[in-house]
């Protein structure tokens, strides 16, 4: 996929205020500076301001420039942010925070999808678990679909105001699935049995023995994470 101009200048300096370059209230290189650094224009330097802004990296203070927003405005549910975060620095806090969002939400939403799928519903998540059945040992393939997964799952709680929080639910999961990916014998078989465990509760309508194959899989993916970092 070709990258533009505009966002490789969002990945740089995003990761640069991530990395503690530009410190939380220190002020960005004014628009001159940038224009020249990156030998671009005004208008994509404003257009990345934006982009900066709507994941909170930055508050944009009038007549005085760009100025890097605290740590705890940071969208931590926007995927670049968590990605950059996690690439930088593994913060125990944010992980820890992460599992903690991932048992609040994701058991409740396998009751209910046990309770709620329908016979397409039920396809849908099928045929992601199938996939990551064949590319059990492709990481990037696996993880797709495992993100296709839980989307056909949170899709089942057929939950309108769950289904606006998607994006930032998948975004979580996919920080997560990245890191924790493990392809040996001693992890992918039980990561493919408790995906599969959830499916059957589902598919049989067990609220009980969904809400409990979530937490099983969540505490499994809290496991590996402890052990990478």
């Amino acid at each position: 996929m070709t990258i533009t101009k505009t966002d490789r200048i969002i990945l740089t300096l995003g990761q640069q205020i991530v990395s503690g370059k530009y410190a939380p209230g220190a002020a960005l290189p004014a628009e001159a500076e940038l224009c020249a650094e990156f030998d671009t224009s005004r208008n994509i330097i404003r257009e990345v301001f934006r982009s900066l802004m709507a994941k909170r990296l930055i508050d944009m203070k009038r007549y005085r420039g760009a100025f890097v927003a605290p740590r705890n405005q940071w969208n931590y549910l926007d995927t670049d942010v968590l990605q950059w975060c996690l690439a930088e620095d593994d913060d125990p806090q944010l992980i820890a925070a992460m599992c903690e969002v991932r048992n609040l939400v994701e058991p409740a939403i396998a009751r209910w999808a046990a309770e709620r799928a329908t016979s397409s519903d039920l396809a849908l998540i099928e045929a992601a678990l199938n996939d990551m059945i064949i590319h059990n040992q492709q990481r990037d393939a696996f993880n797709e679909a495992d993100i296709r997964y839980h989307e056909a799952v949170l899709i089942s709680a057929h939950n309108p105001v769950l289904q606006q929080l998607n994006i930032a639910i998948s975004s979580l999961q996919r920080a997560i699935f990245e890191r924790t990916w493990m392809g040996d014998e001693a992890n992918m078989p039980t990561t493919l049995q408790e995906h599969k465990a959830l499916f059957d509760a589902i598919r049989h309508q067990d609220g009980d023995a969904a809400e409990q194959a979530a937490m099983a899989m969540i505490a499994s993916a809290t496991r590996r994470l402890k052990e990478i970092t």
